[in-house]
């Protein structure tokens, strides 16, 4: 069995991949990333993408840095994606 984010192998009764820390089985688990601090790191600190590296999206947060937040259009579709509660960690897991 592979892990469904990083690509390793892992073992067939394990709940968590031990390589990148993500949920392996199908069950709806909240994050422990909280959704107001997410959302005022969005609204202030959104150009340096801090809503993206608290949420662990370091190499797309280090991309919307270098594109100053994809010239404010990227930094609104978060922003939104946000408020409507349809925003999640890398991991899949929702925003609690």
């Amino acid at each position: 069995m592979f892990c469904s984010n990083c690509g390793k192998p892992i073992d067939e009764r394990a709940v968590i991949c031990v390589h990148c820390g993500c949920q392996i089985k199908d069950l709806q688990v909240l994050s422990g990333k909280s959704w107001l601090v997410t959302l005022l790191l969005c609204v202030f600190l959104g150009s340096v993408s801090a809503h993206r590296f608290y949420t662990g999206y370091i190499g797309i947060g280090i991309l919307q840095i270098i594109t100053f937040g994809g010239f404010g259009i990227w930094w609104l579709i978060d922003l939104i994606m946000i408020l409507c509660r349809n925003y999640k960690t890398r991991c899949g897991d929702y925003l609690i």
